[in-house]
């Protein structure tokens, strides 16, 4: 039978999904707080409602009998959206409110990792006394990551000795407002991202990915939602060896293991260190932008996990084409801490060429569309190698052009990748 998918958000994660069920034997409809007009031209109906009301969205799935929805962003997760479509009788591919605390509450996810023995885990302490918390980080031997608990949509870590000064990074403790906080051991290496499909106590992998979180070229500047990401034509990224992944896996298996009731996706974010993988953090979603890597290669049908999931029977073999992603953002102009609105987009799905093209944030009117404050539009890559995509990408991006944009040329480049084999080489010979 066709099934009824609704899909919950509206961003260029969101539109990856779509895409990814776009020739499937479903019905796509969607709901977001903004109009993403890829996503309206693939479904069979969009409404404009806030994602995190559990009633609306309840309501928007009973109006079109949805019988299986996707969560894309992780605020519906928080928001109880998934118990809500659950009791409404729709299937959630995405945790309940208390799993996605995996990633919404970053000291429910340390306290987690150290009491169920995962792997991984990095020294920590929570505070909620912010004149503790920087007498801690004077006492500390070593730089320490600062991490709001909530949300802060990627942008609220800071690093010492990274980001910020000792000096600094206590003046952002003080001056942040955050009811509570987690101070953490700096991790030393390279990051990357391993995407999980779970349901029912089993678990498939997708290929490691490597975001860029940094604004400007050279990961230079303020950190960001992500600017880009790429993959290799194998599970590894050519810093990584087979058995670095393995080892990522087995903290993903362990992970799983631990949530009894977990389904959706569990995204791995790790540090890449001289002693192996460790963790940086978990999300209960697709990443964006590693979605836009990971789903345009997966060769398995995306319902047929879905359906799985729901009817309790064995997870799908993923299968992968052996092809190389690079995906790079085009963001506002002073993006992300003073971003401006309102530059024509000047490219669309015919224009890209070999490119993918994924709408994020833009503001689609009578006469054409323009960008917002946040990330505007992605455009992916594939192709047999890395250096293929990275070019079939910027063949794209110089048909967008760059008038109230800004895009990081570097990701995906050999230069780039060169200094991450480098400096993993440079850890591991000290």
């Amino acid at each position: 039978m066709r099934e009824n998918v609704l899909l919950i958000g509206g961003g260029g994660r969101e539109h990856a999904i779509a895409r990814a069920l776009e020739d499937s034997e479903a019905d796509l409809y969607a709901c977001a707080g903004n109009r993403n007009p890829g996503i309206a031209r693939i479904a069979a109906g969009f409404e404009t409602l806030e994602t995190t009301d559990p009633d609306a969205v309840v309501d928007y799935a009973a109006e079109i009998d949805a019988t299986i929805a996707v969560i894309g962003p992780e605020a519906p997760l928080e928001a109880g959206v998934a118990d809500a479509l659950e009791a409404a009788g729709v299937y959630p591919f995405g945790p309940k409110e208390a799993d996605a605390r995996i990633e919404t509450d970053k000291a429910f996810q340390r306290e987690f990792m150290q009491e169920n023995d995962v792997p991984g885990c990095p020294d920590f302490e929570t505070f909620d006394d912010m004149e503790a918390a920087c007498d801690f980080v004077d006492e500390y031997d070593g730089d320490l990551a600062i991490k709001p608990v909530g949300l802060t949509g990627g942008k609220g870590v800071k690093v010492i000795g990274d980001q910020v000064t000792a000096e600094e990074g206590k003046e952002y403790i003080r001056e942040s407002d955050y009811d509570r906080i987690v101070l953490e051991e700096r991790l030393l290496g390279e990051e990357f991202t391993i995407q999980a499909f779970v349901a029912n106590g089993e678990f498939r992998t997708a290929p490691a990915v490597q975001d860029h979180k940094r604004a400007y070229e050279g990961d230079e500047g303020p950190n960001t939602g992500g600017m880009g990401s790429y993959s290799d034509a194998t599970d590894e990224l050519p810093f990584m060896t087979e058995s670095d992944y393995e080892d990522a896996v087995s903290i993903i298996a362990a992970t799983v293991d631990a949530l009894d009731d977990y389904r959706g996706i569990l995204y791995g974010q790790f540090m890449l260190t001289e002693t192996g993988p460790r963790v940086v953090e978990f999300n209960a979603r697709f990443g964006d932008p590693e979605a836009m890597n990971t789903l345009p290669v997966l060769e398995t049908d995306f319902l047929d996990v879905l359906t799985a999931a729901r009817d309790d029977d064995p997870l799908p073999a993923l299968e992968f084409a052996e092809r190389a992603t690079v995906c790079k953002y085009a963001v506002p102009e002073g993006y992300p801490t003073d971003p401006e609105a309102g530059a024509t987009v000047r490219i669309d799905e015919d224009s890209a060429g070999d490119a993918l093209l994924y709408y994020a944030s833009v503001d689609e009117r009578d006469d054409g569309i323009y960008t917002t404050t946040s990330r505007s539009f992605a455009l992916v890559g594939v192709g047999d190698s890395i250096a293929e995509a990275e070019a079939i990408a910027e063949d794209a991006l110089r048909v967008a052009g760059e008038d109230g944009l800004r895009v990081r040329h570097d990701i995906g480049t050999a230069d780039l990748i060169q200094r991450r084999i480098d400096h993993m080489g440079e850890l591991r010979d000290n």
